[in-house]
């Protein structure tokens, strides 16, 4: 049996002798944390809509403005209002889109000529989290040079700009439309979805209303799901997290397939007509294979550190090269750029078409699923057959800002016993999250009998360790 791990208080992060935030205040997607509890309070958040428009307005003198949308938390009008005073404070005006997916916002943040982008959204975390995460003029997230520009300006003082020089706030009209335009134009002429029955859930999140919609658009009977938020039920119990409903839901309705987004819509599973769960893994190996018959497979395929060996096999021996990444969206992407490939993601369903949009993109990768099982006439269960998948187990440890993970030369013979336990082949990961208090631990390999005790002994001295020092 798996120890369960033992929970830790919540804290905020520790701040110096001049009141300043110790440590990095951006993590590998963009901000997050506990409402309430900093970085994410009302009054940092308006100093850094300041400092991140004195920063962006100083690379950029032509008066764009920055794009703001964000999911159904209903914490997300506070920080609205904060970033929107503070971006006008600094002398830069806002596009406020309100519920809206992340992929979206990059998406409005080009065809408005935004100079930036920003998401309001803690993704797939409960609503008693919220985060924050930006995006450059081309919709890519912002490099890290410009992210370390803003923390370094949040120590400044706070100047606001003379009154008729405060930034002033439209609703851009239209750009709804225009996303479901740019999401459909994605498909090839001649391409619905008339005759399938889908089920969607939308984890009470920002695709609620656009996801439906677009499926409709093209033909599809929708059922839909998780599209009722209430600003606290976003995820809960719904969504790519917790895809059970939509797979009873499929087998009930006899449904071609399910489809499940995260809370801010850049992530995306499905559940095949069997209910089965098909996850990032999975659905990279569809498309990878769909795009190499039509000979629209550039480079490697790019997974991360997470991805299932399995997957790594089953494309090499269609003849088709697998490249890992650190784990991060930004990651797969500067991966992909390196190596001039199009195509990668993660198993939780972060997948990014480098030809077709800058960023992850839930909908359109939905689509490009869907377009494969419509060019080749097979269900997802059966593009899948031949895809071989290693047993693998994960668990969250939680674990205290500051306190250093253990290197494998620390665990070194736990790994030994760990791997002893798995079998042949087998794979242990073991990192900190960049999004939450938490250190994930991957068992992967052998016939999966070995998993489960593997893991318990890595997750007990993961405690022991951290117990001991904090």
């Amino acid at each position: 049996m798996t120890t369960s791990p033992r929970l830790l208080p919540e804290s905020a992060p520790p701040r110096d002798a001049a009141g300043r935030l110790a440590g990095p205040l951006f993590g590998t997607d963009g901000i997050r944390g506990r409402v309430g509890l900093e970085p994410m309070t009302p009054e940092t958040v308006l100093k850094l809509g300041w400092a991140a428009g004195r920063i962006l307005a100083s690379r950029d003198r032509t008066g764009r403005g920055v794009v703001i949308g964000k999911d159904t938390r209903n914490s997300g009008y506070l920080f609205e209002s904060a970033l929107e005073a503070g971006l006008s404070a600094a002398g830069v005006s806002v596009f406020l889109l309100g519920p809206f997916p992340t992929p979206g916002v990059s998406f409005a943040t080009n065809r408005l000529g935004g100079t930036a982008g920003i998401v309001i959204s803690a993704s797939h975390n409960p609503y008693i989290d919220n985060g924050i995460k930006f995006f450059g003029p081309d919709g890519k997230k912002l490099p890290d040079a410009v992210e370390r520009a803003i923390e370094a300006q949040l120590d400044e003082p706070w100047v606001a700009v003379p009154v008729a020089e405060l930034g002033q706030v439209r609703r851009p009209e239209g750009i709804r439309e225009d996303y479901l335009d740019f999401c459909c134009a994605s498909l090839p002429d001649g391409m619905d979805l008339k005759g399938l029955t889908l089920v969607v859930d939308c984890a009470h999140g920002a695709t609620y209303r656009l996801a439906p919609d677009l499926f409709e658009r093209l033909g599809a009977r929708v059922i839909a799901l998780g599209v009722q938020p209430d600003g606290l039920n976003i995820n809960e119990g719904v969504g790519s997290l917790h895809p059970e409903i939509l797979s009873q839901t499929v087998c009930r309705e006899g449904a071609d397939c399910g489809i499940a987004f995260d809370g801010d819509g850049d992530r995306v599973i499905f559940v095949d007509r069997q209910g089965e769960i098909v996850d990032g893994d999975g659905l990279l190996y569809v498309l990878a294979l769909d795009r190499l018959e039509e000979r629209r497979l550039e480079g490697p395929v790019v997974g991360t550190l997470m991805s299932n060996l399995g997957l790594e096999e089953s494309l090499g021996r269609r003849g088709i090269r697998f490249c890992r990444s650190a784990v991060g969206d930004r990651h797969v992407l500067t991966c992909l750029e390196r190596e001039g490939g199009v195509l990668g993601g993660e198993s939780s369903g972060h997948l990014i078409h480098l030809d077709l949009a800058p960023a992850g993109d839930g909908m359109l990768s939905a689509l490009q699923v869907l377009r494969a099982m419509w060019r080749q006439g097979r269900g997802l269960d059966e593009l899948c057959r031949n895809l071989h998948r290693y047993p693998q187990r994960m668990v969250n440890v939680p674990w205290p800002k500051g306190v250093p993970v253990p290197t494998e030369s620390i665990l070194g013979p736990d790994y030994e016993r760990a791997r002893g336990l798995i079998g042949e082949p087998s794979r242990i990961l073991i990192r900190p999250s960049g999004t939450e208090p938490v250190v994930r631990i991957l068992v992967e390999g052998g016939d999966g009998r070995g998993l489960e005790p593997a893991l318990s002994h890595l997750v007990g001295r993961l405690c022991d360790l951290r117990d001991q020092v904090s």
